[in-house]
């Protein structure tokens, strides 16, 4: 830890009264923000518009959950008008925005309400971080990064709240999309590699995984034979693996019973795979496969 606070304030020292004006929202060119991951990153883009520069602090094809800092990852943070981040998830940014961060920081865990992880129906103490996949919580998101952004550069305050009013609208269709999509399905209940999708429960699905909340974990023989006997009983056609992460699991437990193996994307991040798409497509990919897996 000390070896991070030294490089970031060397970064500091060499960026110099440029870094300042940038964090103050005072300079002539555009804002610097620091977004944890994707989705934040994309609902701040959408927000800033070309009044902000918004870096991603994972790079694509790297799992969050995993992420450890480079020393240019850092000094974004440092540099950085605003960070947007979700406190909790990615152990490694909490620190170095509690030891590096000079300008404003959004914890989007303080906007939204985290729900808590579900298992086998009953409640944990932990909380689940995955609230991207319920649009109305990434619509709050979007309104308190307006009003963030207009806190640091009141002069655009029109802009982001107009942006935000544009994103809102999308992910509020996108939401009665799922709502209608997932209405009347043969089946209700889903079968995942890692517990990423829990806020989908909202529009009447269950939730079952391989893993919990980690996706470096490994199932037990406990495990495995529980979805065994659902996969039967429920007449599940599908498990579902993801990206990012090994797809082993999945597919042995899909070959096994003589099931689909699919994917359905947590979107915590993209891949190369994915590099063309954005947010809203990839829930409605996910949207489909969903429709088609439960007989919708």
């Amino acid at each position: 830890m000390r070896m991070i606070a030294l490089l970031s304030a060397l970064a500091l020292a060499t960026t110099g009264c440029a870094a300042f004006s940038d964090n103050s929202g005072a300079g002539d060119g555009p804002i610097q923000v620091a977004a944890a991951f994707y989705p934040l990153q994309y609902v701040t883009q959408r927000v800033a518009g070309d009044l902000a520069t918004v870096e991603n602090l994972t790079q694509p094809g790297k799992e969050p959950h995993d992420l450890e800092l480079t020393i240019k990852e850092t000094a974004e943070i440092v540099d950085a008008g605003l960070v947007v981040y979700e406190s909790g998830f990615q152990p490694t940014v909490d620190d170095a925005i509690d030891q590096n961060s000079t300008g404003d920081v959004l914890d989007v865990a303080d906007v939204v309400h985290l729900v808590p992880f579900r298992e086998h129906g009953v409640d944990s103490d932990e909380t689940d971080p995955h609230f991207w996949q319920d649009p109305l919580r990434l619509a709050d998101v979007g309104d308190a990064v307006a009003k963030q952004l207009s806190k640091i550069d009141p002069d655009h305050a029109h802009d982001y709240e107009t942006n935000a009013a544009d994103l809102r609208s999308d992910l509020e269709t996108l939401d009665r999309d799922y709502a209608n999509g997932l209405t009347g399905c043969a089946r209700d209940t889903i079968v995942v590699s890692h517990d990423a999708f829990g806020y989908l429960q909202k529009y009447g699905l269950t939730m079952e995984a391989i893993l919990g909340l980690s996706p470096d974990s490994e199932p037990t023989p406990a495990d495995l034979a529980r979805l065994q006997d659902l996969i039967g009983k429920d007449g599940i056609t599908t498990v579902f693996s993801e990206t990012l992460v090994s797809r082993a699991s999945a597919d042995a437990l899909a070959r096994d019973m003589g099931v689909r193996s699919e994917v359905l994307d947590p979107i915590e991040g993209l891949s190369d795979q994915t590099s063309g798409e954005d947010y809203l497509s990839l829930m409605r990919s996910n949207l489909s496969a969903l429709e088609q897996a439960n007989g919708c």
